[in-house]
Formats: structure tokens, sequence, C-alpha cells
């Protein structure tokens, strides 16, 4: 059977004025001020965020999907910033356990594309111009779910000097440790031989695939210690395909809306994504498998 949201006593519309069984109890509809889900939720701010800078229709759809993403970027750092504390901690349940609620929230954060997916480029045209310079690139939660996948970029920071706070909180991230700082880190802890020039190395800086990490992760999965950290390589492949997917998902719908143009905010548009869809995060679990 299936069940409809606004079923029986889940719905402002389930008082015995609107046919509902008689014998069942009637929920509160009289508040003093604002409704406790609206106090919780804060949908009417959610809702009243969207102020469109043309006539066009669609731009309501973009303007809504991309805010949309922006919540599940919010989500998705939240997920991997405890699974990265869980990980110092050795608590491998609390960090399997967030990254795979995070799995779900990536395919939720992908399937976001749908709706610009066949963006015609007359229909993005028609208002394009309202982002003037704005461009996907300067979302700074988008920025920070890179940094914790090891993608660090000082000049990542440069957009946001305007923005004390932002620029403070992305600039904390890019000098803490990776998610995958401390996934190498927990190998070196378990005795997989991790090299001090790796464990030492400058968490602001990009993470450049090592011989040595590499080679973890061909011991943990040729089965030389528990399944534990088996488990935890393949959660975080599945992170990183998701990623990878992501990425080319964006490609795809730039590519059909827009061409080779160059990009919103002066960026090479499609030329740019190519260069990131070609890489893979978490390099070394996806080369140790060659030698498995």
């Amino acid at each position: 059977m299936s069940h409809h949201p606004n079923a029986p006593g889940s719905g402002p519309e389930s008082g015995p004025e609107s046919g509902a069984d008689p014998g069942a109890e009637a929920p509160n509809l009289d508040f003093a001020g604002t409704t406790p889900y609206e106090d919780y939720v804060q949908a009417d701010v959610l809702t009243h965020l969207q102020h469109p800078l043309s006539d066009d229709p669609g731009e309501m759809v973009f303007l809504v999907t991309t805010q949309v993403m922006e919540l599940w970027f919010t989500v998705i750092v939240h997920e991997w910033q405890t699974a990265a504390e869980a990980l110092r901690q050795d608590d491998l349940p609390v960090a399997m356990a967030a990254l795979k609620r995070s799995t779900y929230e990536l395919e939720s954060l992908n399937a976001s594309w749908k709706p610009l997916a066949h963006l015609t480029p007359a229909q993005f045209n028609s208002y394009r111009s309202a982002l003037g310079e704005g461009s996907g690139f300067q979302s700074a939660m988008y920025r920070r779910l890179e940094f914790l996948l090891g993608e660090k970029s000082a000049s990542m920071l440069v957009p946001h000097r305007g923005a004390p706070r932002v620029h403070a909180e992305l600039e904390k991230a890019l000098t803490e440790p990776s998610l995958y700082d401390e996934v190498i880190r927990l190998l070196a802890r378990r005795g997989y031989g991790i090299p001090d020039a790796v464990l030492d190395r400058d968490p602001s800086l990009r993470h450049e695939p090592s011989p040595d990490v590499e080679r973890a992760w061909q011991k943990v999965y040729s089965g030389e210690q528990s399944d534990a950290l088996v488990q935890l390589g393949e959660a975080l492949t599945e992170v990183a395909e998701l990623v990878w997917r992501w990425r080319n998902d964006h490609l795809v719908a730039t590519r059909r809306a827009m061409g080779s143009k160059t990009g919103t905010g002066g960026s090479a548009g499609v030329a740019w994504l190519e260069k990131r869809a070609q890489k893979h995060v978490f390099p070394e679990l996806w080369t140790a498998r060659s030698h498995v």
C-alpha cells in the first residue's frame, strides 16, 4: 500500500472537516506563533531565498537547483568532517557510518543535475547574463568539500577575501588534515609502513600519489589484516566514484548548455571541467588494484 505524505494524521488537512476518520485524534492546528515545523526547518526562509534576475521562467529552476546543491555540499562536508574526526579517534564504525551516509547524499547531489542536464544553448543564454561573474568554482562550501578530499589549493581562498567569516573557515579547512590524510594516518597506526615524509607533509598542499600509500592499500586488499580496512577502502572508493560521476555530469551538462565557450566568471568552462573529470580522488585506492 502506498503512503501519501499527507495521509491521515500527517498534515493539516487531516482534521474531521476534511473527511478523515472522525474517530482519529485530530492534530493541533492552532499555534500562537509559527508552527513547530517552521521553527525547526525554517521553510519560510528557504522558500523565499529565490530572487531571479531575469524574466525567463527557467532561471527559477537553475537558481533553486543550485541552492539545493549548496545544501547537499553542506551535509556532505559535515559527514566527512565526522568521518575524519572518528578516524583520528580510531573509531571505524562511526567513520564508516558517516561515509556510507555520504554516498546516499552524493547520489542525491548528483541527481540535482537532472533539471539542468538538457538545457539547450538558447535556454541557458536566456538567463546566463543574470549570473554576471558568478561561477560554481566560487562556491565556498564546495571548496571545503574538495579540501576534505585532499584537493587543496591556497589560490582558491582568493575569491573569498571580501567575506571574512567564509575566508576564515576556508583557511582553517585548508590547513587541517583532509579526510584522506586521516585515512593514511590510520593505515600507519595499523602498521602499514607509511613513511614520515608522507605523514608529516604540509596538509595545506594537494595530496600527491605516493608509492608507499599504494603499497599499503595493496597489502590491505591482499588480505593481510582484518576485513575492516577493506570495507573502509571500499567505502572510500564508492565516495571517489560518486565524486567522479559528479564531475562528469557537470561536464556533460555544461557542454550541452554552452559548448566550448568561456565559462561564467571567466573560467575555462568545458576545458577546465574536462581536466577535472580525468582525475580520481584517493588515487592510490585505484592504482593499488592493479597489483593485487
